[in-house]
């Protein structure tokens, strides 16, 4: 059988402290059928001297960069996802890494499930030296929980595309620069994409002082709650601002309310701060 091919699409800027080790993540899966593509945005510490480096490499041939201006984490992310050639698609951020057999489980979940176009796994919370802090396990796809949650369940460095999302013209809306992940999943979801769940942990998520999610929480959030708006028949069918922000609050404690009891009955917080169960899907990996 011809395998599917796995296409990773990295966006970079300033990252030279963690590129590396996302790099490494991707050759230890040892998949034979993989591209890397970073494009970062023309960086002016060491990142281009780092991936210059590891290109020239003899097996390192399924890595494929450029470095050049960009508008974006969203611009960049988007120039990858026209050039991928694979079958499946995803998006590892530069300071984030992909844990053991995380390709392998991802190539099964998509062969038992031909009609899920996108698959989310859940992930662990490291730190800046890349020490775990805690392993997030996730809830089932729930539409009304995505549509209304104040946080994103639905980790972007552990989620896989089929081609066809993007065959069908579905890119990263660029105007948005702190919540286009969460724009771009609710997007799919209104045009009729499906998405499933995959219980094992695939990705590691850092938290660090110079990462978007941790210097701008603030912004974050307002673009959050612009796109919930937006996208909300409900709240668009009321008529004062004042209006659409109590009943966002009111959705925001249903779909809360919804998410962690869904997490508290799976046990998830009493494992959330032990170490992982060692198991082919569940090993640290190197990050």
């Amino acid at each position: 059988m011809t395998l599917p091919r796995i296409s990773i699409v990295t966006p970079s800027y300033n990252q030279a402290s963690f590129i590396e080790e996302a790099l490494q993540t991707v050759k230890d899966q040892s998949y034979p059928s993989v591209e890397h593509i970073v494009v970062d945005g023309a960086s002016t510490d060491r990142t281009v001297s780092i991936l210059q480096q590891y290109s020239q490499k003899p097996d390192w041939h399924h890595l494929r960069w450029v470095s050049e201006p960009d508008q974006g984490q969203s611009d960049a992310l988007n120039k990858g996802f026209r050039v991928a050639t694979g079958d499946i698609i995803g998006w590892l951020n530069s300071d984030d890494g992909y844990r053991s057999s995380c390709f392998q489980t991802v190539i099964e979940a998509f062969e038992k499930n031909p009609d899920v176009d996108v698959l989310y796994g859940d992930y662990t919370w490291i730190n800046e030296s890349g020490r775990i802090v805690q392993i997030r396990r996730e809830i089932e796809f729930s539409r009304f929980i995505l549509s209304y949650h104040r946080v994103l369940y639905i980790p972007s460095t552990a989620t896989f595309f089929r081609r066809r999302v993007f065959d069908d013209g579905n890119f990263i809306d660029a105007k948005y620069h702190y919540a286009m992940d969460y724009e771009y999943f609710l997007r799919l979801v209104h045009k009729g994409y499906r998405f499933k769940h995959v219980p094992r942990l695939l990705a590691n998520f850092r938290w660090h002082p110079s990462s978007k999610t941790g210097a701008h929480p603030e912004k974050q959030l307002a673009e959050h709650d612009a796109i919930a708006m937006r996208y909300s028949g409900t709240l668009r069918g009321l008529e004062s601002h004042a209006a659409k922000k109590l009943a966002l609050c009111a959705l925001r404690v249903a779909a809360a309310g919804l998410r962690y009891s869904e997490k508290l009955v799976r046990g998830y917080y009493l494992r959330q701060f032990y170490p992982p169960r060692e198991g082919p899907n569940d090993t640290l990996g190197q990050t």
